[in-house]
């Protein structure tokens, strides 16, 4: 009989331990997931973010949340909402350019470059980055992209996969004798390089299975916004420019027969992205004047830098955020340019922000959200003035104040917004993955990041007689919303629900 009856009790407390499983809240199974990521980068924050997740949820049990369904439907009303809203406003504002808005400046069946239409072409609101265009290289596994160089200045960002980079340099002048090199160096996710102009570039993917993505910032030397390939290697595809000299030019220059020249430039066909046998990628992938660096990612500790290996200038539960600029990599100097990643978690949100004069082209490189903006250059439609895309100025007599309209748009993969600077903008991922943007900033130097909401934010130093007389109510209740944040940049999102009233 006792047998049993201990049989009966293990039952028991099995079936329990099931139930409580089962049971376990799933904005909390969440909660600890977000705090993953935070386990390699700083044990202590980890544990710290577990201990808010437990609190958050005893502060929800103490409210009596309403629970996964509640928060399921809230968050298929906010995506309606966005969705409607967003699509009303994404067809009268500049700031966001989908995949209608690339073209195809090249392609193959082994890969492709898409390149975003002139900043200028869709809005003289963005003349200040004119000069600038944003194109993404996709390749396949084991492929040679053709030697090429540009009349543009480029900053390379991998998104994806990893390959290797060969550049023929001039490495120093004697009067008129000039040296040349080859140097290569390898490439993995979250390395950051330049090719300056005209450096003749080319690059293998020399992995077995995944793509090669490359996201560029290119910025013109020669006319504003408009920026070259040119093809030395080559043939009919792609046309190398030798071919459209003259047969006693190139016999002359090269001092060979116009027979050996023709088969010489005729013979590529098979265009700029090309698959390469694992022999040939093995021999690239090893070889090259100059060496292979993959030491700390850097080549003589000037040729790349990786975002990743960056310790977060943010990091807390709800996402990290990546910073390099020309003081860790000085190669970004000449441009004038910052390059940050944030990586929001899922159901969280950036905090409300600026930038005090760089502009940001952020592009979504993997995941799902939406963001928001507050602009004053596009007025509402009851507003006292108007924007006048054709004549680049403001339209009226008269503005009774500064007057905003809240720029929204749904973000995915392949995503750019321009967010121009002293715009407030916030950032929110779904609930369904984690939201990773590449932002380039332009104009960097002395730059200055403000946050509007959290545990630092501007509102936050304002004397108290200054936040009264601001808001029209006593500094308390001011100090009560602005002081409510306990977190620092990244937040708990709206789809994620709030735990204090």
């Amino acid at each position: 009989m006792s047998i049993k009856l201990c049989i009966l009790v293990v039952a028991l407390l099995l079936a329990s331990a099931t139930i409580s499983l089962a049971s376990e809240d799933p904005e909390l199974t969440q909660c600890k997931q977000q705090c993953e990521p935070l386990k390699q980068v700083d044990k202590k924050e980890a544990k710290s973010c577990l201990q808010k997740c437990k609190d958050q949820e005893k502060q929800r049990r103490k409210g009596g949340g309403g629970g996964a369904e509640e928060v399921a439907e809230n968050d298929e009303r906010e995506r309606e909402e966005v969705e409607r809203e967003g699509g009303q406003t994404q067809r009268r504002n500049p700031y966001v350019f989908e995949d209608e808005h690339f073209f195809t400046g090249m392609q193959t069946q082994h890969g492709r470059l898409r390149i975003l239409q002139k900043f200028t072409d869709r809005s003289e609101l963005l003349r200040g980055i004119e000069n600038y265009r944003v194109a993404i290289l996709e390749a396949q596994p084991q492929t040679f992209i053709v030697p090429s160089h540009s009349d543009a200045e480029t900053v390379v960002f991998v998104a994806n996969g990893k390959g290797t980079v060969s550049s023929v340099l001039q490495e120093s002048r004697e009067g008129f004798n000039i040296k040349e090199r080859r140097e290569s160096f390898n490439i993995k996710e979250g390395d950051i390089f330049r090719v300056k102009a005209g450096t003749t570039t080319y690059l293998i993917n020399r992995d077995n299975n995944e793509r090669l993505v490359l996201v560029k910032l290119v910025q013109s030397v020669n006319t504003p916004g408009e920026f070259e390939v040119f093809y030395g290697a080559g043939g009919e595809n792609p046309e190398s420019f030798y071919r459209v000299f003259s047969n006693e030019i190139l016999e002359a220059a090269f001092n060979t027969r116009s027979d050996k020249l023709e088969r010489l430039l005729g013979q590529q066909k098979q265009g700029a992205i090309i698959k390469a046998s694992q022999e040939q990628i093995r021999a690239m992938s090893a070889q090259g004047e100059g060496g292979i660096w993959p030491f700390r990612g850097e080549s003589k500790g000037t040729n790349k830098h990786n975002l990743y290996e960056q310790r977060p200038a943010h990091s807390n539960q709800y996402g990290q955020l990546y910073e390099i600029d020309s003081n860790q990599f000085r190669q970004l100097r000449d441009f004038d340019v910052a390059i940050s990643l944030a990586n929001i978690s899922r159901g969280a949100m950036t905090a409300l922000h600026y930038n005090s004069r760089a502009t940001k082209i952020g592009v979504v490189v993997n995941g799902e959200g939406y963001f928001e903006m507050a602009c004053p250059h596009l007025s509402q439609s009851q507003g006292s003035s108007r924007w006048d895309e054709s004549q680049g100025r403001s339209q009226g007599q008269t503005r009774s104040g500064t007057g905003y309209q809240k720029i929204q748009s749904n973000l995915k993969a392949g995503t750019v917004v321009v967010v121009p600077a002293g715009h407030p903008f916030v950032a929110v991922a779904s609930n369904n993955q984690n939201l990773q943007i590449l932002c380039f900033e332009i104009n960097a130097y002395n730059n200055q990041k403000y946050t509007l909401a959290g545990k630092s934010n501007v509102m936050k130093q304002l004397e108290r007689e200054a936040k009264q007389l601001a808001f029209g109510v006593p500094a308390r209740e001011v100090d009560e919303v602005f002081n409510s944040q306990p977190e620092e940049f990244f937040f708990r999102g709206p789809r994620q629900g709030r735990t204090t009233a």
